[in-house]
């Protein structure tokens, strides 16, 4: 099992669509680099972190998963494991914010998992991942009304399901929770700033059950990607799941103004390529296009869909839904320097990708979910890593500079 070095870092209304929006901060792409499909990407960097890591001297975890080995690991563990990258964001400093998954899956197994952001350093040149640090999200002041699992307010898997993530100037991060869906705002430390922010007329079986109501939104289904305006005044978190009454396989992206501390009126729709399909996550380009994570539920030889797309709100086609350009296919990466294996082709194979960054106008991060110790999309019986790739693109994004950082 690897140890984690002790190391240390110096009431909604729809929105008529069809109007396009300025990219502001950046040149607006030709037309036929807007509407046309990018060719294949190419790997360029490879690091995994072991799937057996564990955040060292943390609690004892993994004591509601029975016994029984699982892709030969036999549970609980001594220490809470590093799993699950659901969200990532980038530091100046060249080290990124990963947000670790709710835990075990459910709100049933996750009680013993203490929700945190892992701070992770690539070293491309050695093929890893180094952790070195991160902080639990925590609920000190008591701004959750109602009952959390640990006395001491720490949070776990069981009190929300974290998959989505956006760091603030000032530190502060904002996190996309499923369980509601959920805004949560902490501050640098990981602790909760103010009350949950609830989606107005949408609840997932988890929090229908608490109210009352009934849910409109199947489980683990709420705010699975979660983007930032390019000037950080809107938050726009999107559902991974079909809201109840809309058309099968439409997901939703709406609009939160920080500023004002509510949703706004606006709303856009996503068509999925297939309804079965999830999405992973959701991030700006500039001001009106944005990157999606898009994929079906299969792993390893099964997996048949893992795509990156950037979406514009214009509409420009007028069918009331966001445009789609095909920017990566994960399945079918160009290796020619052999990074990820001997193949000329790289395969991203995982169950769950969760995390794109544009680190360049051609140049993408992407990471998966190892879903710990469940998921085995690299190898069968063997519990994933989780891996940290980079690929070039056949061309530019014309990003806004703001998101380059």
């Amino acid at each position: 099992m690897t140890r984690l070095p002790r190391l240390a870092l110096a009431g909604l209304t729809v929105l008529t669509l069809g109007v396009a929006l300025p990219t502001g901060g950046s040149a607006a792409p030709a037309e036929a680099e807007r509407t046309g499909d990018f060719g294949q990407a190419v790997l360029t960097g490879f690091a995994k972190l072991p799937a057996l890591t564990f955040v060292p001297a943390s609690d004892p975890s993994g004591s509601l998963l029975g016994t029984a080995p699982v892709n030969g690991v036999t549970p609980p563990f001594a220490d809470q494991p590093v799993q699950g990258f659901s969200g990532i964001a980038r530091n100046r400093d060249g080290s990124y914010d990963v947000l670790s998954d709710n835990g075990y899956g459910n709100i049933n197994n996750s009680g013993d998992f203490v929700l945190r952001i892992q701070r992770i350093v690539p070293d491309f040149a050695a093929k890893q991942v180094d952790v070195v640090g991160g902080i639990n999200l925590t609920d000190p002041a008591g701004f959750v009304s109602w009952p959390l699992t640990r006395a001491d307010r720490v949070l776990t898997g069981a009190d929300f399901d974290v998959e989505s993530i956006v760091k603030a100037e000032d530190g502060s991060y904002w996190i996309g929770d499923e369980f509601g869906p959920y805004l949560l705002h902490f501050d640098r430390a990981g602790r909760l700033l103010a009350a949950p922010v609830p989606l107005p007329g949408v609840n997932a079986p988890e929090s229908a059950a608490r109210l009352g109501v009934t849910a409109n939104l199947g489980s683990s289904k709420g705010f699975e990607g979660m983007a930032t305006s390019v000037d950080g005044r809107y938050l726009y978190p999107l559902l991974e799941g079909t809201v109840s009454g809309d058309t099968a396989g439409t997901l939703r992206i709406n609009q939160f103004d920080r500023a004002a501390g509510a949703y706004t009126a606006r709303r856009w729709t996503y068509r999925l390529d297939s309804p079965s399909n999830a999405i992973g996550d959701f991030i700006a380009v500039d001001k009106q296009r944005f990157l999606v994570i898009e994929r079906d539920n299969n792993q390893g030889d099964a997996a048949a869909f893992k795509k990156i797309y950037v979406i514009d709100l214009a509409d420009r086609d007028r069918d009331g839904l966001v445009d789609k350009t095909l920017v990566a296919d994960l399945l079918n990466i160009a290796d020619p320097k052999h990074l990820g294996g001997g193949a000329g082709t790289f395969r991203f194979p995982f169950q769950t990708i969760e995390d794109v960054l544009i680190l360049d106008n051609r140049t993408l991060a992407v990471l998966n979910d190892n879903n710990f110790p469940f998921s085995s999309g690299r190898t069968t019986g063997r519990p994933d890593d989780n891996e940290f790739i980079t690929i070039r693109l056949d061309r530019s994004l014309h990003a806004d500079h703001r998101v380059l950082g």
